[in-house]
């Protein structure tokens, strides 16, 4: 009777992939975290998944595999680790399939049991059946609304007026406890706007 050998990833392909990954922490975002700092893609990531793990204690979210939530978050964006991050008000389906295709392709060089990991994870964030799916690509929308709401407005596009109302309302459908939180996040872009107003009117 023969033994199943596993086999594991050795550090030099962990390291290989870590490299890649280390560009999300250079290629920055369409959003500045402080004055003459732009967000990364990495900061975004890092607090999506952040956000999935204060959610865990959240009653209607305890069914859910909240471990699978926050790796889909901390991996969702690293086909930009190729692309560079694109805003999402230009950003096109062409640029998409790009980026899938690119992410793909670094996958099927990963090792194993990390390459059948990750190709699962993808297929299940792609087709936005599950729960855990639902609430990762929510969480990707609320958390760019936040970053935007907590950087200078002077920093915004006209677009973003009514881009942050619109932004993700549709991704938080699902959720109770979403929409809550869609709402508080609108009530502070109200706020933000119309403190800005009257910084205007008393210049």
């Amino acid at each position: 009777m023969t033994q199943e050998t596993k086999t594991e990833a050795s550090p030099r392909e962990i390291l290989k992939i870590l490299d890649r990954a280390a560009r999300l922490k250079i290629n920055t975002r369409h959003c500045e975290t402080a004055p003459g700092r732009m967000e990364s893609v990495a900061d975004h990531s890092w607090r999506m998944a952040l956000m999935a793990m204060l959610l865990s204690e959240i009653p209607e979210f305890q069914s859910l595999d909240m471990n699978r939530v926050i790796r889909m978050c901390l991996i969702h964006d690293l086909g930009e680790a190729f692309t560079g991050d694109i805003p999402t008000f230009v950003k096109t389906t062409a640029d998409e399939t790009s980026e899938d295709a690119l992410f793909d392709e670094w996958v099927r060089s990963f090792p194993e049991p990390q390459r059948s990991e990750w190709k699962g994870l993808l297929m299940e964030m792609r087709a936005m059946e599950t729960g855990e799916a639902k609430l990762y690509k929510a969480l990707d929308k609320l958390e760019a609304v936040l970053s935007h709401d907590e950087s200078d407005i002077s920093t915004w596009l006209p677009l973003e007026y009514d881009l942050q109302f619109h932004y993700g309302r549709e991704q938080v459908q699902f959720s109770p406890y979403l929409r809550k939180f869609k709402t508080v996040l609108d009530d502070m872009t109200r706020e933000k706007i119309r403190a800005a107003g009257e910084g205007k009117e008393q210049e």
